[in-house]
């Protein structure tokens, strides 16, 4: 196969996870008989700082040219002052809206080896393997903003049609794993959440009435991805709601840096990035956990270019470097770590 694979380290320890992803899905074109043509743009501050916009114009021709891309992560304090015009999450929104991404999956699955990295007794992890659908381009995050010096507002907006596309995702996920969807929402109080829930369920019942769906308000849904995590199968949520609820699910594997995403939309065209941000605090260490990303690589092999088995040679390599022990600083339990390339090295050598 030949694929264009965009890759856009951008700010803080993205260029270290990128550069691991980008290696990966070149070691699986090599040993599979692919040819992957990477371009390398750039994204959030690091373009503010290059041409003044957070995603400049030839990022965009790149990404809208290529088979995929993948992600490495957006931020940090110098561009985030309270004043500033331009931030580098203006480009991440405007790259979404750009790419027309608006079902963004985030898989949770707990590695056995790695139960005492998270703060949860290892007896609520066993089981636990979900993935959360989190709509990506409308709700709060894109509606209209107004800032006064003494207020501000944002809009949270959502149509049914936006209800129901990223819905019938989750509910067509569902149906290939244990047939079980949570939809989250907070009814009680917001409107939008009340189109949602009444949305949903009609959908539900007359589309996919062979799915048991469970309806929760997204405190309590905060509350049970504690409590009983390995009950949930697949969770779908409007945008903020599942920004939240997978970074306390990423305590579940261990750490932020375990966790994967795929960002897709109505054509083969995905965005692939680990869920955690730039970690301004170790940009530069080379000690930032790779594995969020090359996940995300694997992730994008399977919706993108549609090379499942792939996929599945990459998720297994991680597991068997997990497995024999190797762990970078967040997730290692003794004062002895494995640095980025290091981690990612491994990896290579089991895909070898």
């Amino acid at each position: 196969m030949d694929a264009l694979i965009t890759v856009l380290p951008g700010d803080g320890i993205g260029p270290d996870v990128a550069r691991a992803g980008r290696s990966v899905l070149a070691r699986i074109a090599e040993r599979h008989g692919h040819h992957f043509t990477f371009s390398e743009q750039h994204i959030g501050g690091i373009a503010i700082d290059e041409t003044g916009d957070p995603l400049p114009a030839d990022s965009i021709a790149s990404c809208k040219e290529s088979d995929a891309v993948l992600l490495g992560a957006v931020g940090g304090p110098k561009w985030s002052a309270p004043d500033a015009k331009v931030r580098p999450e203006q480009g991440l929104l405007a790259l979404r809206r750009t790419l027309e991404v608006f079902a963004n999956l985030r898989p949770v699955k707990i590695f056995p080896e790695l139960a005492s990295a998270s703060p949860l007794k290892p007896g609520i992890l066993e089981g636990v393997d979900m993935i959360v659908v989190r709509e990506l381009t409308g709700g709060i995050y894109f509606g209209e903003k107004t800032r006064s010096e003494d207020s501000a507002s944002d809009l949270c907006t959502y149509s049914r049609h936006e209800v129901e596309r990223i819905v019938r995702v989750a509910a067509k996920l569902a149906a290939g794993r244990r047939g079980k969807l949570c939809s989250v929402d907070k009814a009680n109080v917001l409107e939008t959440s009340r189109l949602w829930r009444s949305v949903t369920d009609a959908l539900m019942a007359q589309e996919y009435s062979d799915i048991e769906l469970e309806t929760l308000l997204v405190d309590a849904a905060a509350m049970h991805l504690l409590s009983r995590p390995a009950d949930f199968d697949v969770i779908v949520t409007e945008n903020m709601f599942g920004d939240i609820l997978t970074d306390e699910a990423s305590m579940l594997a261990g750490s932020l840096g375990m966790l994967p995403s795929a960002s897709l939309g109505s054509t083969h065209r995905g965005l692939y990035e680990p869920i955690h941000g730039s970690a301004p605090d170790i940009a530069g260490k080379g000690i930032a956990n790779p594995c969020g990303t090359i996940a995300s690589a694997a992730l994008l092999l399977r919706y993108s270019l549609a090379l499942d088995e792939e996929a599945k040679a990459v998720e297994a390599a991680i597991e068997a470097v997990i497995r024999g022990g190797l762990r970078t600083a967040d997730i290692a339990d003794s004062a002895k770590a494995a640095t980025t390339e290091e981690f990612t090295q491994a990896v290579l050598e089991q895909l070898s």
